[in-house]
Protein backbone atom coordinates (compact mmCIF):
# COMPACT_ATOMS: atom_id res chain seq x y z
CA UNK A 1 0.00 0.00 0.00
CA UNK A 2 1.13 3.52 -0.84
CA UNK A 3 4.00 2.54 -3.06
CA UNK A 4 5.04 4.61 -6.07
CA UNK A 5 4.17 8.30 -6.39
CA UNK A 6 1.62 10.13 -4.26
CA UNK A 7 1.32 13.84 -5.05
CA UNK A 8 1.00 16.01 -1.96
CA UNK A 9 -1.96 17.73 -3.56
CA UNK A 10 -2.43 21.48 -3.21
CA UNK A 11 -5.70 22.93 -1.93
CA UNK A 12 -7.27 25.42 -4.38
CA UNK A 13 -9.37 28.18 -2.83
CA UNK A 14 -12.20 30.25 -4.32
CA UNK A 15 -12.28 34.04 -4.24
CA UNK A 16 -14.64 33.67 -1.29
CA UNK A 17 -11.86 31.72 0.51
CA UNK A 18 -13.65 28.38 0.49
CA UNK A 19 -12.32 25.09 -0.86
CA UNK A 20 -12.64 25.04 -4.65
CA UNK A 21 -14.28 21.64 -5.09
CA UNK A 22 -14.35 21.66 -8.89
CA UNK A 23 -10.79 22.93 -9.03
CA UNK A 24 -9.60 20.21 -6.70
CA UNK A 25 -11.33 17.57 -8.79
CA UNK A 26 -9.65 18.85 -11.95
CA UNK A 27 -6.25 18.87 -10.25
CA UNK A 28 -6.80 15.31 -9.04
CA UNK A 29 -7.74 14.21 -12.55
CA UNK A 30 -4.53 15.81 -13.88
CA UNK A 31 -2.22 13.89 -11.54
CA UNK A 32 -4.18 10.67 -12.05
CA UNK A 33 -3.56 10.95 -15.79
CA UNK A 34 0.14 11.12 -14.93
CA UNK A 35 -0.07 7.60 -13.51
CA UNK A 36 0.20 8.28 -9.79
CA UNK A 37 -0.61 5.44 -7.41
CA UNK A 38 -2.31 7.55 -4.76
CA UNK A 39 -2.82 11.09 -3.49
CA UNK A 40 -1.83 12.66 -0.18
CA UNK A 41 -4.43 15.25 0.81
CA UNK A 42 -4.51 17.71 3.72
CA UNK A 43 -0.75 17.83 4.08
CA UNK A 44 1.67 20.73 4.37
CA UNK A 45 1.43 21.31 0.61
CA UNK A 46 -2.34 21.43 1.01
CA UNK A 47 -2.04 24.26 3.55
CA UNK A 48 -3.44 22.06 6.29
CA UNK A 49 -2.18 24.44 8.96
CA UNK A 50 -4.66 27.08 7.78
CA UNK A 51 -7.68 24.79 7.52
CA UNK A 52 -10.33 24.74 10.21
CA UNK A 53 -11.29 21.32 11.56
CA UNK A 54 -14.50 21.44 9.51
CA UNK A 55 -12.57 22.37 6.35
CA UNK A 56 -10.04 19.64 7.03
CA UNK A 57 -12.80 17.06 7.17
CA UNK A 58 -14.50 18.55 4.11
CA UNK A 59 -11.27 18.35 2.11
CA UNK A 60 -10.82 14.69 3.00
CA UNK A 61 -14.43 13.97 1.97
CA UNK A 62 -14.03 15.77 -1.36
CA UNK A 63 -10.72 14.06 -2.11
CA UNK A 64 -12.07 10.59 -1.40
CA UNK A 65 -15.16 11.22 -3.51
CA UNK A 66 -13.24 12.69 -6.46
CA UNK A 67 -10.25 10.37 -6.68
CA UNK A 68 -9.96 7.05 -8.46
CA UNK A 69 -6.73 6.28 -6.61
CA UNK A 70 -6.35 5.74 -2.84
CA UNK A 71 -6.32 8.82 -0.62
CA UNK A 72 -3.75 9.16 2.15
CA UNK A 73 -5.34 11.75 4.42
CA UNK A 74 -3.24 14.07 6.52
CA UNK A 75 -4.69 13.84 10.02
CA UNK A 76 -1.84 14.90 12.28
CA UNK A 77 -1.88 17.49 15.02
CA UNK A 78 0.18 18.49 18.04
CA UNK A 79 -3.00 17.76 20.00
CA UNK A 80 -3.44 13.98 20.31
CA UNK A 81 -7.20 14.20 20.81
CA UNK A 82 -7.60 16.29 17.65
CA UNK A 83 -5.38 13.89 15.67
CA UNK A 84 -7.59 11.00 16.80
CA UNK A 85 -10.74 12.90 15.79
CA UNK A 86 -9.35 13.67 12.33
CA UNK A 87 -8.08 10.13 11.82
CA UNK A 88 -11.44 8.64 12.80
CA UNK A 89 -13.11 10.96 10.32
CA UNK A 90 -10.70 9.92 7.56
CA UNK A 91 -11.50 6.27 8.27
CA UNK A 92 -15.24 6.91 8.15
CA UNK A 93 -14.86 8.95 4.95
CA UNK A 94 -13.20 6.06 3.15
CA UNK A 95 -9.58 7.18 3.07
CA UNK A 96 -7.13 4.36 2.47
CA UNK A 97 -4.75 5.56 5.16
CA UNK A 98 -3.74 8.45 7.41
CA UNK A 99 -0.55 10.49 7.27
CA UNK A 100 0.25 11.60 10.81
CA UNK A 101 2.94 14.19 11.45
CA UNK A 102 4.92 14.08 14.68
CA UNK A 103 3.65 16.68 17.16
CA UNK A 104 4.99 20.13 16.35
CA UNK A 105 5.79 22.81 18.92
CA UNK A 106 5.28 20.51 21.94
CA UNK A 107 8.59 18.66 21.36
CA UNK A 108 7.55 15.56 23.37
CA UNK A 109 10.10 13.12 24.74
CA UNK A 110 10.47 9.60 23.32
CA UNK A 111 7.81 8.15 25.60
CA UNK A 112 5.40 10.91 24.61
CA UNK A 113 5.98 10.36 20.90
CA UNK A 114 5.37 6.63 21.21
CA UNK A 115 2.25 7.14 23.34
CA UNK A 116 0.89 9.76 20.90
CA UNK A 117 1.14 7.55 17.83
CA UNK A 118 -0.03 4.42 19.62
CA UNK A 119 -3.12 6.24 20.90
CA UNK A 120 -4.01 7.24 17.34
CA UNK A 121 -3.33 3.77 15.94
CA UNK A 122 -5.41 2.10 18.65
CA UNK A 123 -8.38 4.39 17.96
CA UNK A 124 -8.78 3.20 14.36
CA UNK A 125 -8.18 0.24 12.07
CA UNK A 126 -6.93 2.58 9.35
CA UNK A 127 -3.31 2.12 8.17
CA UNK A 128 -1.09 4.85 9.62
CA UNK A 129 1.90 6.46 7.91
CA UNK A 130 4.20 8.33 10.28
CA UNK A 131 5.59 11.66 9.06
CA UNK A 132 9.00 12.88 10.17
CA UNK A 133 9.81 16.40 8.99
CA UNK A 134 12.14 18.12 11.48
CA UNK A 135 12.20 21.40 9.53
CA UNK A 136 8.51 21.81 10.31
CA UNK A 137 8.21 20.21 13.73
CA UNK A 138 11.47 21.28 15.34
CA UNK A 139 12.20 17.69 16.31
CA UNK A 140 13.76 14.76 14.44
CA UNK A 141 11.93 11.55 15.32
CA UNK A 142 14.54 9.28 16.96
CA UNK A 143 15.35 5.96 15.34
CA UNK A 144 14.43 3.96 18.43
CA UNK A 145 10.96 5.58 18.42
CA UNK A 146 10.47 4.66 14.76
CA UNK A 147 11.63 1.08 15.39
CA UNK A 148 9.19 0.74 18.28
CA UNK A 149 6.26 2.16 16.31
CA UNK A 150 7.03 -0.07 13.32
CA UNK A 151 5.97 -3.01 15.50
CA UNK A 152 2.39 -1.66 15.76
CA UNK A 153 0.17 -3.60 13.35
CA UNK A 154 -1.52 -0.70 11.59
CA UNK A 155 1.50 1.63 11.53
CA UNK A 156 2.71 0.61 8.10
CA UNK A 157 5.19 3.23 6.90
CA UNK A 158 7.02 6.48 7.51
CA UNK A 159 7.29 9.52 5.26
CA UNK A 160 10.88 10.45 5.94
CA UNK A 161 11.81 14.07 5.26
CA UNK A 162 14.85 14.56 7.45
CA UNK A 163 17.17 14.65 4.45
CA UNK A 164 19.38 12.07 6.14
CA UNK A 165 20.05 9.13 3.81
CA UNK A 166 21.95 7.23 6.49
CA UNK A 167 18.87 7.44 8.69
CA UNK A 168 16.70 6.18 5.84
CA UNK A 169 19.07 3.26 5.38
CA UNK A 170 18.99 2.42 9.09
CA UNK A 171 15.19 2.49 9.18
CA UNK A 172 14.96 0.09 6.23
CA UNK A 173 17.71 -2.13 7.66
CA UNK A 174 16.14 -2.40 11.10
CA UNK A 175 12.49 -2.86 10.04
CA UNK A 176 13.01 -5.61 7.47
CA UNK A 177 11.23 -8.09 9.75
CA UNK A 178 8.22 -5.77 10.03
CA UNK A 179 5.54 -5.00 7.42
CA UNK A 180 6.85 -1.44 7.29
CA UNK A 181 7.97 0.83 4.46
CA UNK A 182 9.90 4.06 4.04
CA UNK A 183 8.47 6.70 1.72
CA UNK A 184 10.59 9.63 0.57
CA UNK A 185 9.36 12.98 1.80
CA UNK A 186 11.80 14.91 -0.36
CA UNK A 187 11.53 15.01 -4.14
CA UNK A 188 15.26 15.50 -4.64
CA UNK A 189 16.10 12.34 -2.69
CA UNK A 190 13.51 10.08 -4.29
CA UNK A 191 15.93 8.17 -6.50
CA UNK A 192 18.46 7.28 -3.76
CA UNK A 193 15.75 6.44 -1.25
CA UNK A 194 13.95 4.12 -3.68
CA UNK A 195 17.32 2.58 -4.61
CA UNK A 196 17.91 1.85 -0.91
CA UNK A 197 14.59 0.01 -0.76
CA UNK A 198 12.14 2.85 -0.20
CA UNK A 199 8.56 2.39 -1.37
CA UNK A 200 8.20 5.64 -3.31
CA UNK A 201 7.61 9.32 -2.68
CA UNK A 202 4.99 11.72 -1.37
CA UNK A 203 5.80 14.40 -3.89
CA UNK A 204 5.40 18.14 -4.37
CA UNK A 205 6.78 18.18 -7.92
CA UNK A 206 4.17 15.57 -8.93
CA UNK A 207 1.58 18.36 -8.79
CA UNK A 208 3.32 19.72 -11.90
CA UNK A 209 5.04 16.82 -13.72
CA UNK A 210 3.48 13.66 -12.26
CA UNK A 211 4.41 11.48 -15.23
CA UNK A 212 8.13 12.28 -14.87
CA UNK A 213 8.22 11.36 -11.19
CA UNK A 214 6.29 8.15 -11.90
CA UNK A 215 8.81 7.24 -14.61
CA UNK A 216 11.71 7.99 -12.25
CA UNK A 217 10.37 5.72 -9.51
CA UNK A 218 9.56 2.95 -11.98
CA UNK A 219 12.98 3.16 -13.63
CA UNK A 220 14.74 3.01 -10.25
CA UNK A 221 12.71 -0.02 -9.19
CA UNK A 222 13.50 -1.72 -12.50
CA UNK A 223 17.23 -1.09 -12.12
CA UNK A 224 17.32 1.27 -15.10
CA UNK A 225 19.57 3.76 -13.35
CA UNK A 226 20.54 5.62 -16.51
CA UNK A 227 16.90 6.56 -17.16
CA UNK A 228 16.33 7.33 -13.48
CA UNK A 229 19.39 9.60 -13.38
CA UNK A 230 18.27 11.40 -16.52
CA UNK A 231 14.85 12.09 -15.02
CA UNK A 232 16.37 13.09 -11.70
CA UNK A 233 18.53 15.75 -13.34
CA UNK A 234 15.72 16.88 -15.64
CA UNK A 235 13.55 17.64 -12.63
CA UNK A 236 16.30 18.90 -10.32
CA UNK A 237 16.11 22.60 -11.35
CA UNK A 238 12.32 22.57 -10.97
CA UNK A 239 12.55 20.88 -7.58
CA UNK A 240 14.99 23.56 -6.40
CA UNK A 241 12.67 26.27 -7.72
CA UNK A 242 9.70 24.71 -5.90
CA UNK A 243 11.57 24.96 -2.61
CA UNK A 244 13.20 28.36 -3.14
CA UNK A 245 10.54 29.68 -0.78
CA UNK A 246 8.37 28.01 1.82
CA UNK A 247 6.26 25.18 0.39
CA UNK A 248 3.57 25.51 -1.00
CA UNK A 249 4.23 29.10 -2.14
CA UNK A 250 6.12 28.17 -5.34
CA UNK A 251 4.13 25.06 -6.23
CA UNK A 252 0.81 26.88 -6.09
CA UNK A 253 2.18 29.42 -8.56
CA UNK A 254 3.61 26.63 -10.73
CA UNK A 255 0.26 24.84 -10.84
CA UNK A 256 -1.40 28.11 -11.83
CA UNK A 257 1.18 28.72 -14.57
CA UNK A 258 0.49 25.34 -16.18
CA UNK A 259 -3.24 26.13 -16.29
CA UNK A 260 -4.59 24.29 -13.26
CA UNK A 261 -6.49 25.55 -10.24
CA UNK A 262 -4.92 27.24 -7.23
CA UNK A 263 -6.63 30.35 -6.01
CA UNK A 264 -4.82 32.41 -3.41
CA UNK A 265 -2.47 31.42 -0.62
CA UNK A 266 -3.87 31.78 2.85
CA UNK A 267 -2.06 34.05 5.26
CA UNK A 268 0.49 33.99 6.74
CA UNK A 269 1.87 32.76 3.39
CA UNK A 270 2.38 35.45 0.76
CA UNK A 271 2.93 35.21 -3.01
CA UNK A 272 6.28 34.19 -4.46
CA UNK A 273 8.87 36.90 -5.13
CA UNK A 274 9.29 38.12 -8.69
CA UNK A 275 12.87 36.83 -8.82
CA UNK A 276 11.93 33.31 -7.77
CA UNK A 277 8.86 33.34 -9.99
CA UNK A 278 11.05 34.09 -13.00
CA UNK A 279 13.30 31.13 -12.16
CA UNK A 280 10.19 28.97 -11.82
CA UNK A 281 8.89 30.11 -15.22
CA UNK A 282 12.23 29.27 -16.83
CA UNK A 283 12.19 25.77 -15.35
CA UNK A 284 8.65 25.15 -16.54
CA UNK A 285 9.55 26.34 -20.04
CA UNK A 286 12.61 24.09 -20.12
CA UNK A 287 10.40 21.09 -19.27
CA UNK A 288 7.79 22.05 -21.87
CA UNK A 289 5.10 22.64 -19.24
CA UNK A 290 4.29 26.14 -20.51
Amino acid sequence: MFEGVLPAIITPFTKADTIDKEGLQQNIEFVEKGGVSGIAACGTTGESATLSTAEHMELIDISVNCAKVPILAGTGSNNTAEAIELTKHAEDAGAAGALVISPYYNKPNKAGLIAHFKAIAEAVELPIVLYNVPSRTGQDMPLEVIFELAKVDNIIAIKEASGNLDKVSQIIENTRDEDFKVISGEDGLTMPIVALGGAGVISVVANVVPEKMVKLVNATNEGDLRTAQQLHYEMAPLIRALFAETNPIPVKRAVELIGLNTGHLRLPLAPISKENEQKLVECLKDLGCI
